[in-house]
């Protein structure tokens, strides 16, 4: 008997939901207390050092370190009246984490008392250890030094452990020489990059009022729950974070009864839990519930600003790993943690709001508006069509691959779902086929009476498309469940934003020649729906039909993440990082090495851990089942029975003997495989060879394994099975 699958279900039948306190009955008595927001900052910063800090969330200004030394102190004093004994600079290097080196308020003074101290210094920079972060070559391994560095625009937080409370303050991080190691120095730019681009053509054309504009976003966070005994009895799940064996279950998702269901006991007191202290963070979690597949569920925020809303998603994943381990559950934020059932997406709900209120992708009430909202609306399509690769590469990871190369929700192609009326007005607008409405003469023959019709869900939601339009916002369904998201929201901003750009240069040309304003916008806009309405899909993504029609289109179906991630070393991307000031060509080449690198390990992980299970688990289980039938036959044919008796044993010992032959085989090849690519000595090689030559045994070896999982006795198969992990609650 395996101790370890049977001592888990054993434990779990013991559980019992972990009733969790609520700490107030009004959700706004504790939203956000461990935050040092503005309104905290009134109590304890001077006038000017708040209005310092107010003014660089605003405009991103630099505060001036005599002020930061007043901000440093009254941040101190809050942290310490919160019961923080440490202070962190809280940063994402490109390990897809998050990092933190904690450093004690208390030195002692030189008269020998002791004193608690933050400076304006120790706020402003810090210089943690560079040279164990990923950082694609930019600097040796002897040369460490790298910065962190303050972003006012993110709030400071106190981060509650069991024994503990430390200050955490959100930062950028760069290497000595200026290139940035992170997810948000660049996430930072390119929003900003956005605000110019969005706020020239808006002032321009449509309202001098608007003078500043930041993108939204909102971040649906899917994720599986398994007990933790489960997960412990699980190699592959404690170190690849999906099951890289394991049969599907007789029942999956296909009764569709989990889906919006009755949340169990059990996970509704780990989400509260984890609710609760999201909001104790400032993170505005809104709704929860069961997603399709069993054991699957979802978690999303309100809409918040984008840099805040990725800071946020960040945080909220750390904040769930740990409130799990207090329920005795492990969280799985892996895009395809169990095979035969649906993966996990972080849905990245996007539009562009000004500061006069406006969502510029929300059709408006008057013919301008209307102009406007197919200003941006257009040409959020042209820059997709245009760098539609690189959005792909955006979102490309070992782990994601398993989603949108399989032709999971979404495919790997990217496409633009907009609706059938949104997709009928388009046409008549490029056509130019419309009847006037009123007050059309306005703006020409364009027939902008009709936009104000379009309600904000005016056709069904496709689940298909990786890049939908969902009323007042695009959905980019394609980013996987663990990924940071800055990385896809990176690109999506600045290639928005170099469109406008290009947009509002081709506008004014037109303008200068005699044009009026709204005709040369419509004539603008009407070639670019002519060039790039090719990118617009309303279809069922996941059809054979559309995989053809996509290649008839020119659309690329990049289904391997080294192919893909070659979009970011292309002439054209370069241009367009390089000439909007988000990455050097130094700074992108890294990004690339350290990509291809970050996929290379996680399938050599994999492979020594598929290997390990069929060494030490899978084999060893078929040969102790296969033994007992083989004992069993022996006394069979010693007592005198005819072979009828047994023939079914033999057959089953030599069904045995065939997937355990292969299975080594094709381990050993494996092995060998690896070995070779380990040696080719260019990582972008490797990442292919990994992916081609390695990664491929995977499938055949877990197809035997699971078909001796279905053969071999239960009691001798050791690892816990999908239908334990699904369904014990």
């Amino acid at each position: 008997m395996s101790i370890l699958r049977f001592k888990a279900i054993e434990i779990i039948g013991q559980r019992k939901p972990i009733p969790v306190q609520v700490p107030s009955e009004k959700t706004s008595n504790f939203y956000g207390i461990n935050v040092f927001s503005t309104q905290i900052m009134r109590n304890y910063l001077t006038k000017d050092a708040y209005e310092a800090v107010v003014k660089a969330i605003q405009s991103g200004d630099t505060i001036d370190r005599k002020l930061a030394d007043q901000v440093a102190n009254g941040m101190k004093h809050w942290a310490l009246s919160k019961g923080a004994s440490h202070y962190t600079h809280w940063f994402q290097p490109l390990t897809g984490t998050t990092a933190e080196k904690h450093d004690s308020f208390f030195e002692p003074a030189e008269n020998g008392q002791p004193i608690e101290k933050f400076s304006g210094g120790a706020l402003v920079q810090q210089e943690p250890d560079a040279s164990s972060f990923p950082s694609g070559g930019i600097r040796n391994t002897f040369e460490a030094r790298g910065y962190t560095a303050w972003d006012p625009s993110s709030p400071a937080f106190i981060m509650e452990n069991t024994s503990g409370k430390t200050l955490c303050i959100p930062t950028i991080f760069v290497s000595y020489t200026g290139e940035a190691l992170d997810y948000k120095a660049p996430l930072l730019k390119a929003l900003h990059l956005l605000e110019t681009a969005v706020v020239d053509v808006c002032s321009s054309y449509f309202d001098k009022k608007v003078t500043k504009s930041h993108a939204s976003l909102g971040i649906e966070q899917e994720y599986f729950l398994i007990d933790s005994a489960f997960f412990w009895a699980r190699p592959d799940l404690i170190l690849t974070g999906r099951t890289l064996v394991g049969h599907q279950t007789a029942k999956g998702q296909q009764l569709e009864d989990h889906y919006f269901g009755s949340i169990p006991e059990r996970v509704y007191q780990y989400m509260l839990e984890s609710e609760i202290e999201a909001l104790k963070l400032g993170i505005p979690l809104k709704t929860r519930h069961n997603e399709v597949a069993p054991s699957q569920f979802e978690c999303a925020p309100m809409f918040e600003e984008a840099n805040l809303a990725v800071d946020h998603n960040q945080l909220l994943m750390d904040v769930m790993e740990k409130v799990a381990k207090k329920h005795n559950f492990e969280v799985l934020f892996h895009e395809k943690p169990f095979a035969g059932i649906n993966g996990s997406g972080k849905h990245n709900n996007w539009s562009m709001i000004t500061n006069t209120g406006v969502n510029l992708l929300s059709p408006g009430s008057t013919p301008m508006n209307n102009l406007q909202f197919l200003t941006f609306f257009i040409n959020v399509i042209k820059a997709v069509y245009e760098h539609a690769d690189l959005l792909r590469a955006s979102i490309a990871t070992a782990a994601n691959d398993h989603r949108l190369g399989a032709n999971e929700a979404p495919p790997a192609i990217m496409s633009i779902f907009i609706g059938s009326q949104l997709s009928d007005v388009l046409r008549d607008f490029e056509n130019n086929s419309a009847k006037p409405g009123k007050d059309s003469h306005s703006v020409g023959s364009i027939n902008i009476k009709k936009i104000p019709e379009i309600l904000l869900d005016n056709t069904d939601r496709n689940r298909t498309s990786p890049f939908a339009f969902t009323g007042n916002k695009f959905e980019f369904r394609a980013v996987g469940s663990s990924a940071n998201s800055s990385s896809a929201l990176i690109v999506l901003n600045t290639i928005v934003a170099d469109q406008l750009k290009k947009f509002k240069t081709e506008t004014d040309a037109l303008i200068k020649k005699g044009k009026k304003v709204e005709v040369a916008i419509a004539e603008v806009l009407r070639q670019y729906l002519k060039t790039s309405k090719k990118i617009c899909f309303e279809g069922n993504g996941y059809s054979d039909e559309w995989v053809k029609e996509a290649a008839k289109r020119g659309l690329n179906n990049i289904k391997t993440t080294p192919l893909a991630l070659d979009a970011y070393v292309s002439k054209k991307t370069q241009d367009l990082f390089i000439k909007n000031g988000i990455f050097s060509d130094i700074e992108l080449e890294a990004r690339h090495e350290i990509m291809l690198e970050q996929y290379v390990k996680k399938i050599q992980i994999e492979s020594r851990v598929m290997g390990e299970l069929a060494h030490s688990h899978i084999v060893p289980a078929a040969l102790n089942y296969q033994k007992k039938l083989s004992d069993n036959v022996v006394n069979l044919k010693s007592l005198g029975m005819s072979k009828k008796t047994y023939q079914t044993q033999l057959n089953l010992i030599t069904e045995i003997g065939e997937h355990v032959s292969i299975i080594m085989e094709k381990v050993e090849a494996m092995v060998e495989e690896r070995k070779k690519a380990n040696n080719l000595g260019d990582t972008h090689k490797t990442a292919l060879a990994y992916c081609n030559k390695v990664k491929p045994h995977f499938d055949t070896i877990r197809y035997h394994s699971d078909k001796l999982e279905l053969i071999v006795e239960d009691e001798l198969w050791q690892l816990p099975k999908y239908r334990e992990m699904l369904f014990v609650k």
